[in-house]
């Protein structure tokens, strides 16, 4: 069926459900987007997993995040254990969660359930210069396809762990737009006002290493982490083979971003889970035209956001899948 006659046929079909024209708001919007992702007026959205890339920033020792750099590694381990917030909200929701090393600082982690998909240990600083290689940054958005192509679920959360990735996702950003980076830089994990005004001077003379515009590919071999090229690749991929894919918060943003100059058809999977609290994430999500579906007020990363949209993408593909429509129902339609 050529694209306009489905489309016509699906807002008709939303439209002769049991209820006032529009009535659902934004959930109509989502199931609309769910058929035309999986080209279908019966939509699934029954499976869901959460992938956690997680990596290393040599900034992270310059002093732009409140926590050590050994945090980490201490925060995959407490991922593979289930003691993380992401876990606890993938336990409530139904949702099987993977963790992927992608460049933890260090030996390698010997964990049975970990994914090792390491680039290296840990990026280079960023401050003084380019983060990553063009092997690198080439091999991290390879093993991301692989993750997100290999993946029977009917949906893709995806999120982070990497002390001093907001700062990576900042500097990206502030490139790919245009803008200086001091716009787009928040506290990330909590910084106390000294701290927000180190990590901002540190990321200005990051920033004035290179032009005030770079295209997606320079901009992450310059400044941006294993964990969110990773990432990158995962989104790009999942979104080749038809699946949602429910994008986080700044840093998950800052990857649909990149994702969406690398391979622009990707865009219609994407799923805008919430606005976060991290200074810059409004800025980016203007950028995109995107309309996230929650606001509220966190900053945590993890794919904590995106699960959470997981319960609305299941209800917007029911209600096209299964609500009854005014005929089928003997209902009287409006006048």
């Amino acid at each position: 069926m050529p694209q306009t006659d489905f489309q016509s046929s699906l807002q008709k079909a939303i439209d002769s459900k049991t209820k006032p024209v529009g009535a659902l708001g934004r959930i109509e919007e989502l199931a609309a987007q769910l058929a035309m992702i999986q080209n279908t007026l019966r939509p699934v959205a029954a499976t869901c997993r959460l992938t956690l890339f997680a990596g290393d920033h040599g900034m992270a020792h310059a002093g732009v995040s409140a926590y050590p750099q050994a945090v980490t590694r201490q925060m995959v381990m407490n991922f593979l254990g289930g003691g993380a917030a992401a876990n606890v909200f993938a336990g409530t929701l139904g949702v099987d969660v993977q963790v992927v090393d992608c460049g933890v600082a260090g030996e390698p982690i010997d964990a049975p359930s970990l994914l090792s998909r390491r680039v290296g240990a840990g990026t280079a600083n960023a401050i003084v210069r380019p983060a990553m290689t063009v092997a690198e940054r080439d091999m991290a958005l390879a093993n991301g396809r692989a993750i997100g192509a290999d993946d029977g679920h009917d949906a893709a959360c995806f999120g982070e762990m990497g002390i001093g990735n907001t700062s990576s996702a900042s500097l990206v950003a502030a490139k790919m737009l245009g803008v200086p980076v001091a716009d787009l830089t928040g506290r990330g994990t909590g910084l106390a006002d000294d701290g927000l005004t180190r990590k901002r001077a540190l990321l200005e003379t990051a920033a004035g290493r290179t032009a005030d515009r770079l295209p997606a590919g320079d901009a992450l071999r310059e400044y941006g982490g294993f964990e969110i090229v990773t990432m990158i690749g995962a989104m790009m991929a999942a979104a080749d083979v038809g699946r949602v894919v429910l994008v986080d918060g700044f840093i998950a943003t800052v990857a649909a971003l990149c994702a969406r100059e690398l391979s622009p058809g990707c865009a219609m999977n994407f799923v805008y889970a919430h606005k976060s609290a991290e200074a810059g994430h409004v800025r980016v999500l203007e950028a995109l035209s995107a309309k996230p579906l929650l606001d509220l007020d966190m900053r945590l990363g993890e794919g904590t956001g995106a699960l959470l949209a997981w319960p609305l993408v299941k209800a917007a593909a029911a209600m096209l899948r299964d609500m009854a429509s005014f005929e089928s129902a003997g209902v009287s339609g409006p006048a």
